[in-house]
Formats: structure tokens, sequence, C-alpha cells
């Protein structure tokens, strides 16, 4: 067969007789025959299939595939977009209708699997309001497994290889832009996806700027939707879309969490995300020859107010290491003290190391309060922001820091750093800058004040 006709037929999938019903034509007709007719009234077979599948009423358009989907379908959206709920009911669908049998089911851990995809509120398992549609989850096996003897297997996208092996006719991707190794991961799923007449893959979620979610941007088998928060406030908490908007409207978080806009990072900023996703590493070592937390309080603990940078850090013969970040923002003060000692407890730091500029000796009280024994030092710098991340930044650029897992918004606030458009407080920043200086360049980097 020639390309153009190998093309021309997987492009009509989407009007094949399997996935008609997904047609928003189709959808309009039954919304029109009962408003004519009564739900009661219109045809059995109909209303049977509207009964075990609801979604194909109360989808919204960029919920439902693309016309013109042949291999790769993108939903972007903002966070509460339901975007979950749109990968569920596609294969929900593609299971009893459409004949898939072998399902991946990827996230970014093993654990978002089995609470978002399979067993959370809008999974696999709650939305099937059917009994018989209704499939089995076998922990044992990481397995959901359908009456029709279909299956699907959970991967963890820490795992690349974990995807050599087994075979699939179908995909469902959940917040790849989330993986801490996108590309990698993806490239083992696309080997397996070999099965059937029409492997498809589904990929839900919030874009960031990372190498897999530019990729999927650019290529030609992948078909992108998108759709924002708001577009789903009737199935949010009243009043939650308006709160997010007035916090965030306007800005690059805003864009990016709440309309599903992949934001790239901006010229000019200190840190390169290209750089800090090749560091990336997925083991880090056993002994350090030491480990500290770094914290960059906030007095205030008003909604809406920044976070309070929490940063656990290691180094090894040299190289440094980012291990933890348990930053939060609206935190009062003994609430971000105990995550700072349980962060350090965990991570077994030598001390905890704080700045005095935002509170002086509140801060090491406020420490002492919970009760640990853990050594706090106190810093002050003369350098501003800038000035300090400067030395730090260079060991990025030496390829001398590597991060430990993934970080998401450290790493976006890193990648805005120091440009004009970015007007946040660099709260993690300047956590993972105090720390990592405490570490690796503590008397020749920028002028730091010990206070005793």
């Amino acid at each position: 067969m020639k390309r153009t006709q190998t093309i021309a037929t997987m492009t009509s999938l989407m009007r094949s007789r399997h996935w008609l019903q997904w047609n928003p034509r189709w959808k309009r007709l039954i919304l029109k025959e009962i408003d004519e007719k009564g739900f009661l009234q219109i045809k059995e077979s109909r209303r049977n299939l509207v009964n075990r599948h609801p979604f194909l009423l109360q989808s919204r358009p960029t919920q439902v595939p693309p016309p013109d989907l042949s291999r790769t379908w993108l939903l972007s959206g903002g966070r509460g977009a339901g975007k979950t709920r749109a990968g569920a009911e596609w294969v929900r669908w593609a299971v009893p209708q459409a004949g898939y049998r072998w399902i991946a089911l990827v996230a970014p851990n093993f654990s978002d699997v089995r609470e978002v995809m399979i067993e959370g509120p809008s999974g696999l398992i709650w939305t099937a309001k059917h009994k018989d549609d209704r499939p089995v989850w076998q922990p044992s096996r990481r397995r959901l497994e359908w009456q029709n003897g279909a299956v699907a297997y959970g991967f963890s996208a820490e795992d690349p290889d974990s995807l050599r092996g087994p075979q699939f006719d179908l995909a469902w991707c959940d917040e790849a832009a989330a993986w801490a190794r996108g590309e990698p991961v993806w490239d083992n799923l696309q080997l397996a996806l070999r099965l059937g007449p029409h492997p498809l893959a589904m990929v839900t979620t919030t874009p960031r700027p990372t190498g897999l979610i530019r990729r999927l941007k650019a290529e030609p088998m992948v078909v992108e939707t998108r759709t924002r928060m708001a577009d789903n406030a009737a199935n949010l908490a009243p009043g939650f879309v308006d709160v997010m908007q007035a916090a965030h409207r306007g800005t690059q978080l805003g864009r990016q969490e709440l309309d599903g806009e992949m934001i790239d990072d901006p010229a000019g900023a200190m840190f390169d995300r290209a750089r800090i996703d090749a560091l990336r590493v997925s083991e880090a070592p056993l002994v350090f020859d030491d480990c500290i937390v770094a914290v960059d309080p906030n007095i205030s603990a008003k909604p809406g107010a920044d976070a309070r940078g929490i940063i656990l850090a290691g180094v090894k013969d040299g190289v440094g290491y980012v291990l933890g970040d348990a930053s939060a923002p609206g935190l009062k003060p003994l609430d971000w003290a105990l995550r700072a000692v349980h962060l350090a407890e965990i991570g077994g730091a030598s001390q905890i190391l704080a700045e005095a500029n935002q509170g002086g000796d509140m801060v090491r009280e406020v420490i002492a309060m919970t009760g640990t024994t853990m050594p706090v030092r106190l810093v002050s710098a003369r350098l501003g922001k800038r000035g300090r991340a400067q030395p730090i930044a260079a060991l990025y650029k030496q390829c001398r820091v590597h991060h430990h897992g993934t970080f998401h918004t450290l790493e976006d606030q890193m990648c805005r750093f120091g440009t004009p458009e970015d007007t946040s407080s660099p709260d993690r920043v300047d956590a993972l800058v105090w720390a990592l200086c405490a570490l690796m360049v503590e008397g020749r980097g920028p002028r730091v004040r010990v206070i005793i």
C-alpha cells in the first residue's frame, strides 16, 4: 500500500464505526432526539450506550478524540481541567467498543498509576458506572483486567527499561511533562506500541517546556487539543476557579497551570533547563561528604504570600546533589519549621541553614520549638539574590550539580530566575543557592556573613 493510502486509512480511523459515537455530529443528533422524544423514548441500543458511557454526552469538544487522530493524541490542559477524566473515558471506550486488548498505563510513578489513573475519582474504576464495565485491579501484578479479557499494565516513568519486552495496542500516558526520564520512556513505549491494526496513544498533561513535550508538539503524527481549568468549573468546588484566577491570572504560572499553555523559558535565565535535564540522575550516593537543609523563611502566612524555600542538598567528592524540596506557600512559622526538620532528619542532614534577613533570631527560636536537636546556622549575605546565585549557576554550567529526581516547581523557577519576565519571589532558588553555597563554594563564593 502506498504511503498516501496508509495515511488516508489511518486518518479515517476516528470516523470508523468503532469511534463514530465520539463525532460531535452524533452527539448533536442524540441530544436533539432526547429533547424531542425524551430519553426513555430513544432507541434502546442508543439508550444503553449512553447509560454505559454518559461521557459521550457530558464531554466538551476538547475532551473527545480529534477527528484526524492517527497515532497520538496530546491533551494539554490546566490543573483540574478534566484531563484525567478524558483519558479514563477514552480507554473505557476503546476496550469494550473498539476492540483494544493490551493497554499500557504510564505515569510519573507507580503511586500515580494507581491513585490517579486507576482508583482516583476520575480514574478507570470509578468512572465505570456499569459493573460489567468495571475492571479489577490486581496490585501484586500491577495489572487491570476487564471481563472481556482486556488487560492494562501500569508503568512508572522512572524506569524506561520496564517497557522493554511488553507490547500493546493502546497507551494512556498521564502527566508526561512530569516524567523524570521522559524521552527514553516515550521511545521505549513507541517501540512497544505495535499490536493490532491501529495502535494509539493518548497523552494527558499540564504542559511544561521539557524535551518530551517540545518533541510531541513538533511531531506530525501527534494531534493536540487544549483545555483550561475554567472550562471545567462546573465539576470543581464552588468558587475554586475564581480563587485560583484571582491569585494567578495573567502570570506565567497561571497561563501554564490554569490555562494549559506551554510557557517557554525566557531568554537570559541563569539556569538552563536542558542542562538540568541532562544532569538529572535516578540514583544518588548512599553516603555524602555533607548534607544540609537550607531554609529561605518568609514571615508572612497570609494567602498569596511567597513560599518558604526548603531545600535538601548534599555533596560528594566535589559534586553537588539536589535531593529534596519541601517548600510550600502559606505556612505558619511552626509549620515550615516542622517541614524543614522532617526533611533534614529523613535526609540525614548535618545542620539546618537559614537566612537571617527574614526574622533573625526568631528563625532559630521557631526551629527550636519543634524539639529538634539539629544544629541551626543563621547566615546573612551582602549581595543581592542574583549576585548570590552567580557562582551556583557556574557550578551547573560546569556540570557539577545533579538533581536526584525531578523538582518541577523549583526547576521552573530556576529557568525564569534573572529574567525581566520573572516578577515572583525566587524562594526555592534562594534556598537552593544557600544550600549549594554552603556545601560547595563557602569561603570563596558570595560574601556570606555567618551569625553566631
